[in-house]
């Protein structure tokens, strides 16, 4: 088996660090130095067009996107190792994976879009951040009031779904967001990062 990883240090493929921690499965790792713009080097554009990290090629296929990689991780390996569902809950954890990433993603992108340091200020839009905020709010309300009643995303089971979307959320964390209304995704967080996987890959 080929397996290979590129990755790139404080970007979102810190996500999929975590996943392929929690499987444990070998794979080549290859680091990419985003600032030095090896992602936009033809090699890579080869493999991702969009030039940007995570990306998994595995027996030749090539997998962009976080959300996708976690899928297919966990479809791939992860049954065999409890890390991913079967039947009506293997629903479940697609979800919340593309919900990460396509529903919250969109608006931690428009907070970024409007107040981030690389949008110059006259492209900025004070307004729409403050409406892209109060939504993500509004989004992780959803995700809490989701594990009022369940440990875990899929139910009483850790998944890769659970590991990746509170590898999603950190991002928010690192931007000081406000989680102290969460009770019950707070409780979950904690779950999740007292795992080891997630303690090796955050330890640096």
């Amino acid at each position: 088996m080929s397996l290979t990883f590129y990755t790139a240090p404080q970007s979102t493929a810190t996500i999929t660090e975590v996943v392929f921690a929690e499987l444990g499965i070998p794979h080549e790792r290859v680091v990419l130095d985003i600032r030095a713009k090896d992602t936009t080097k033809p090699e890579f554009i080869k493999l991702n067009p969009n030039g940007k990290v995570p990306v998994v090629v595995h027996d030749g296929t090539v997998i962009f996107e976080s959300a996708a990689i976690t899928i297919y991780l966990g479809e791939t390996f992860g049954i065999e190792k409890k890390l991913w569902p079967t039947g009506a809950r293997r629903g479940d954890a697609m979800k919340w994976v593309v919900w990460a990433n396509v529903t919250l993603g969109d608006a931690v992108y428009r907070v970024g879009r409007n107040s981030g340091t690389w949008v110059p200020a006259d492209q900025q839009n004070a307004k729409a951040c403050e409406a892209a905020a109060k939504e993500i709010q509004e989004l992780l309300g959803i995700l809490d009031h989701e594990l009022a009643n369940k440990a875990f995303l899929t139910g009483a089971d850790y998944t890769l779904a659970d590991a990746h979307v509170n590898s999603f959320l950190d991002w928010l964390r690192y931007q000081k967001m406000d989680f102290s209304k969460f009770s019950h995704l707070n409780a979950w967080a904690a779950k999740c990062a007292a795992r080891p996987a997630y303690q090796k890959v955050n330890a640096h």
